[in-house]
Parts: C-alpha cells; sequence; structure tokens
C-alpha cells in the first residue's frame, strides 16, 4: 500500500475534500453549503466543527478508515507573511488561523487538517498558503510608507501552474522567468523569477485588475472622496473592495458565463465592462514583464475564467508579443496539496516550520 493523503480545501460556500492513494484519486467531492447554512455562524472560524462533521461523514459513507491515512493536508489561510513551501501544521499556526485578523474560509484549512490528522495519528500540513511572499523589496514600496504592497493572491495554483509547465516543455522551474495569471472570483498576475514570485498585485485586498466580485485598484483620491462622503460605512466600503466590486459592482452578477451570455444578447454594456477586465489583466501581465526586465519566458493563463475562449484570445492578441501565451483552465488546488505532502512523505524535502 502506498501513502494516503487527505487532502482539504474549505471555501466561502463549500469544503473540497480529495483523498489520494500516491498519485491515485481515490476519492473527490464537493461539500456545497447554502447561505442559509452559512449565515447562521457569526464567524468563519465558528463553522469549524460544523465543516469537520460534514468531512467525516463523507469519509464514512464511503467506509474510509481514518487510521489508514499518512497524512492530512489543508489549505493555507491568512496568516503571517511566509516563504513558499510546505509547513507542518503546529500550535502557533492553529493560533494565527484561529484569530487571524481577515476573515476568509482557507483560514479553517489548517485546522481542520489539525484536527483530523490528530484523530487518525499522523501529521497535519498546509502548502504555499494565499500569504506567501517572496516579493523584491522595490514591489514593496509605495509612495505612502504606511501603506506598503502586501502578498495575498492564489499562491498554491500559482506555484503548481508555474512547475507543471515547466515540467511539460522540460524546463526547471528555479531556472525560468514566468508570468501566471490565475483568474477567477480574484484575479492575480505574478512574476515568476527563477523559482521566486518576486512581484504580485493583492488579490483580495484593492490592487491589480478588477476581477469578477473585487474592485482592484482604484484611483486614491477618488476612493478617499468616497469614504468620506458619508454614503457608506466602512464594512461596506470593505465590501465593494473584496466582494461586491468589478463585474458585480457593473453588472450585478459575478459569473462570467452570465456575462458573456448578456453581451451575445446584444447587452453592450456588458461587453464593454468585460473588455475593460481583459485590458486591465493585459496591462498588468505587461507590468510584470517589466518586473522581469522583459526576459519572459511564457505567460501562463489559469482560473475558471480561462475556459472562456474570447477572453483567452483578448489576452493573447495584447500581451502575445512579450512572450507565448499557453492555457491551463480550472484549478487543481487539491491535486497540489496531495502533491506537496508526498514529497514531504517520501522525503524529498523537509517540511518548513512556522515560527
Amino acid at each position: 500500500m502506498g501513502y494516503k493523503v487527505l487532502a482539504i480545501n474549505p471555501g466561502s460556500t463549500s469544503t473540497k475534500v480529495a483523498l489520494y492513494d500516491e498519485e491515485r484519486p481515490l476519492l473527490d467531492l464537493t461539500l456545497r453549503h447554502s447561505t442559509e447554512e452559512i449565515s447562521r455562524f457569526a464567524d468563519v472560524i465558528d463553522q469549524l466543527d460544523w465543516r469537520r462533521g460534514l468531512i467525516l461523514s463523507a469519509l464514512r459513507e464511503q467506509s474510509f478508515n481514518l487510521k489508514e491515512l499518512s497524512a492530512v493536508i489543508g489549505r493555507g489561510g491568512l496568516i503571517r507573511p511566509i516563504p513558499a513551501g510546505v509547513y507542518e501544521v503546529n500550535s502557533r499556526m492553529r493560533y494565527d488561523l484561529r484569530n487571524a485578523q481577515m476573515k476568509h474560509a482557507c483560514n479553517l484549512g489548517g485546522v481542520l487538517a489539525a484536527q483530523i490528522a490528530h484523530m487518525a495519528g499522523v501529521k497535519a500540513y498546509i502548502a504555499d498558503p494565499p500569504v506567501v511572499d517572496e516579493m523584491d523589496d522595490a514591489a514593496r514600496i509605495t509612495g505612502m510608507p504606511m501603506c506598503p504592497r502586501k502578498a495575498i493572491f492564489h499562491a498554491l495554483n500559482q506555484k503548481a501552474i508555474a512547475r507543471l509547465h515547466c515540467d511539460r516543455v522540460g524546463w526547471t522551474y528555479e531556472e525560468s522567468n514566468l508570468i501566471v495569471a490565475h483568474m477567477g472570483g480574484g484575479i492575480s498576475v505574478a512574476a515568476h523569477k527563477q523559482g521566486r514570485i518576486v512581484d504580485v498585485n493583492n488579490a483580495l485586498d484593492g490592487d491589480g485588475p478588477f476581477a469578477p466580485d473585487r474592485a482592484g485598484s482604484i484611483p486614491s483620491s477618488e476612493l478617499i472622496k468616497v469614504c468620506f462622503s458619508g454614503q457608506y460605512t466602512k464594512e461596506e466600503l470593505l465590501k465593494f473592495i473584496s466582494s461586491k466590486g468589478g463585474l458585480v459592482a457593473y453588472l450585478g452578477t459575478n459569473s462570467v458565463i452570465q456575462v458573456m451570455e448578456r453581451i451575445r444578447e446584444g447587452d453592450q454594456r456588458a461587453k464593454k465592462v468585460l473588455e475593460s477586465m481583459c485590458y486591465n489583466v493585459s496591462k498588468q501581465i505587461g507590468a510584470m514583464a517589466g518586473a522581469l526586465s522583459g526576459k519572459v519566458q511564457a505567460i501562463l493563463l489559469t482560473g475558471g475564467i480561462a475556459y472562456n475562449e474570447p477572453i483567452v484570445e483578448y489576452i493573447r492578441e495584447h500581451c502575445g508579443f512579450i512572450a507565448p501565451v499557453e492555457v491551463y483552465p480550472g484549478e487543481n488546488e487539491l491535486e497540489a496539496l496531495v502533491m506537496n505532502a508526498l514529497v514531504v512523505l517520501r522525503g524529498t524535502i523537509t517540511p518548513k516550520v512556522y515560527k
């Protein structure tokens, strides 16, 4: 028997669970959560016992014995900035996840992994959390010292897709220069320079292209005027930035599929807004080319929006002069988590210590 790994990826409206025997998937489930179910909890961390119960029930329905597990790995949360890699979940990490200043379902990943790993008598890990920080110092500094740029992005899928592409074409990730654009509910565009993500927009907190439900970069003076207009509360404005901006603010939906359907029906406003989003993604890719001094070997498009051929073609038309554009649609974060756990179990790498 090979190593059996359980991977857990909690999102705002679902908990994704995968069970692997080595590289062979045994189970891949998406446990969906309705708005009514989620609204019962005052805080994200309050969902912990409920989500754990759902995961354990799903495993019992498959007649799986937890004692067969070799490791449990969860999606990393919004803890302190750390370098990329695999980390064993320790008491300091569990505390920081439970008390994270930024509330998001991903904070449950490491704690859920630790609890189920304890029941199974194995170790728990996270890998490449959203707060991976490998940025060059020049990328952090802004015109206001009290407002440095931060890295909060799709680090797990960014790293996985970059390595996958390098493996496919025979390159070494640690020797390659790539731009990766993850396009989902949020959009992150990163410069991968010889194994490090030296620059990336904060895809959660108001930086870079606007996205299906995020505002992206906003003219500073205009934002300040809105903040002091008295028309919105602090909480309302923060939601505009992280979950009610972008396509939602203009078109009332975060579904690119719905927006494309409206365009086919002749909705010119929808066409203009979606083209603007694509334009901003292309512009951000150009900025990352500058971060790499123009030495770009490939541009990789990933995330759910990358399934949309007109969007891919728009970006290819605007950025293809920089480097070849390759497409890896969707995200397979569960598989990426499992592969990270396996390299630890096989002794290929030693997990890092969260301090």
